[in-house]
């Protein structure tokens, strides 16, 4: 097993446990403050995607989270084991995007809970898999970005 499904299988579990104990104890549109104005627990079923979009197109979600899961995994072991440091970032982006997927195909929404706040600017509330995806995301664009301005000065290092 890769160290990209290892950390995926984690990402997966870790979502799906903090969904399983916000549907158990938080009705569905209550809101528990964490941090009052600041940050509340809210149980939340959003049908669409990032930020709201695309609501109620569950069937074109599934089939783009599927796709999407089924070519990192079919890359994982040709492509990404060339490149070994951006297996965190791959395996954050895999454990999300199946973690939301088993939502969509279980519920037909995902469940979202973290909900924030800041001055009146409220933030759509999000789940962990969510922050798994964005995270890697940002990382394995951080490192592709070092990767080709290294590789413009001359300090390629093909492996990063």
């Amino acid at each position: 097993m890769t160290l990209i499904i290892a950390l995926a299988g984690l990402i997966l579990i870790i979502d799906q446990l903090s969904k399983y104990y916000v549907q158990r104890l938080i009705l569905p549109g209550q809101s528990v403050p964490v941090l009052k104005n600041i940050f509340h627990l809210t149980h939340i079923h959003n049908t669409g995607a990032a930020f709201g979009l695309l609501r109620h197109q569950t069937a074109f979600l599934i089939l783009i989270s599927t796709l999407s899961v089924i070519l990192i995994l079919f890359l994982q072991r040709k492509f990404f084991q060339r490149y070994p440091n951006w297996t965190s970032s791959i395996g954050l982006i895999l454990g999300g995007a199946t973690g939301n997927l088993i939502d969509r195909v279980r519920f037909g929404y995902v469940v979202d809970f973290l909900d924030f706040s800041l001055y009146g600017h409220h933030w759509p509330a999000f789940n962990l898999a969510d922050s798994a995806i964005t995270a890697g995301v940002i990382i394995l664009c951080w490192k592709m970005l070092r990767r080709d301005s290294r590789k413009k000065s001359g300090i390629s290092n093909f492996r990063d």
